[in-house]
């Protein structure tokens, strides 16, 4: 089992920068990916950015050029620079990974999913 602790929420004003982490935690797994999602009240569930373990990026396109993904495997760690910050970022975030399970004889062939419980975070002036 994978437990995923999620940090960095809060208010900012418009402009601004806040950077959220999630940290993996648990027992043989091995990272496949880590993304960060949001929902804004009212509003679907949408990606805001993934990363590989070989560390290959993928931004919706509301945050290309704002916000940066990084990831540090070793600590099985995913970070969210969020630059230039706008009212419409206003959500509760997600950390969710897809990591595979690793049993005696080796690792399963798919991976499961984990989600973060949410860290909120509010753009206001």
């Amino acid at each position: 089992q994978v437990q995923l602790v999620e940090s960095g929420g809060g208010l900012v004003q418009p402009g601004g920068s806040l950077k959220l982490s999630c940290v993996a935690s648990g027992s043989s797994f091995s990272l496949d990916t880590m993304a960060w999602y949001r929902q804004a009240p009212g509003r679907r569930r949408e990606l805001v950015a993934s990363i590989t373990n070989a560390g290959y990026t993928n931004y919706a396109d509301s945050v290309k050029g704002r916000f940066t993904i990084s990831i540090d495997s070793s600590v099985n760690r995913a970070d969210l620079q969020m630059d230039t910050i706008i009212p419409a970022d206003t959500a509760v975030y997600y950390c969710n990974i897809k990591a595979y399970t690793l049993t005696p004889v080796g690792r399963l062939p798919a991976p499961d999913t984990y989600w973060g419980q949410g860290t909120q975070v509010t753009v206001s002036s």
